[in-house]
């Protein structure tokens, strides 16, 4: 499979042609930690401010690249029922990966934004950004709550996504922005980068901090 981009910055970049969703009044929330740098340059790019929405996927048990949900920092799930049945995975398995998955969220809030408050979304055209999708419930649970904290409409933005998933996203989003809708299996995000390393914590600090010293 060919690779698309050199890096998350280059996708970002790249995000910004045919962007089709209103740019004004608009804030870029970054999936942590992929979804960080590509919304630093959508951002700049586009002129808004960028911050972290602080969804994780809910791993299976023993395969954790995989995941049967997502968790928001709020507690709200969503679930892939279909994973969980065919998996016969108890109700008590199910609370305890997101009571761990939730208790990473909240370590990684304090990182991220330590005493800054979640960003006011009420009426704002929000842009959520991923380095790609695969399942998509991150972005399902993100879309969810930005949502349900009021706003005024709500962007997928990722570089690269398989078909399904892209059908799944591009009905609960007002706008899906996608660059490559693939469908070819198995499908990888990272196969669609020539760097696609695990980014730390301090890198995603790094792009936050600079937006914030842009933007403020």
């Amino acid at each position: 499979m060919p690779q698309f981009f050199l890096n998350r910055e280059e996708a970002g970049r790249k995000l910004t042609e045919g962007y089709p969703a209103p740019k004004e009044n608009a804030i870029v929330l970054g999936i942590p930690r992929g979804g960080i740098p590509v919304g630093y340059f959508l951002a700049q790019r586009l002129g808004s401010p960028l911050d972290a929405i602080v969804v994780r996927k809910l791993p299976l048990p023993g395969s954790p690249e995989m995941g049967f949900g997502a968790i928001a920092p709020d507690g709200s799930t969503v679930i892939n029922h279909e994973i969980v049945a065919s998996l016969y995975l108890p109700e008590n398995s199910i609370s305890r990966i997101s009571a761990a998955v939730l208790e990473e969220i909240h370590r990684r809030e304090k990182a991220y934004r330590d005493d800054r408050p979640f960003p006011n979304l009420n009426g704002k055209n929000v842009i959520l950004t991923d380095d790609g999708l695969a399942t998509g419930y991150t972005m399902i649970a993100a879309i969810k709550m930005a949502r349900d904290k009021g706003a005024g409409t709500v962007t997928a933005a990722v570089p690269v996504s398989p078909r399904d998933t892209a059908t799944r996203i591009s009905e609960l989003a007002d706008y899906f922005h996608c660059l490559h809708v693939s469908d070819r299996y198995p499908f990888a995000v990272a196969s669609f980068y020539e760097d696609f390393h695990d980014m730390s914590d301090e890198e995603v600090i790094g792009y936050l901090g600079k937006a914030l010293g842009k933007n403020t």
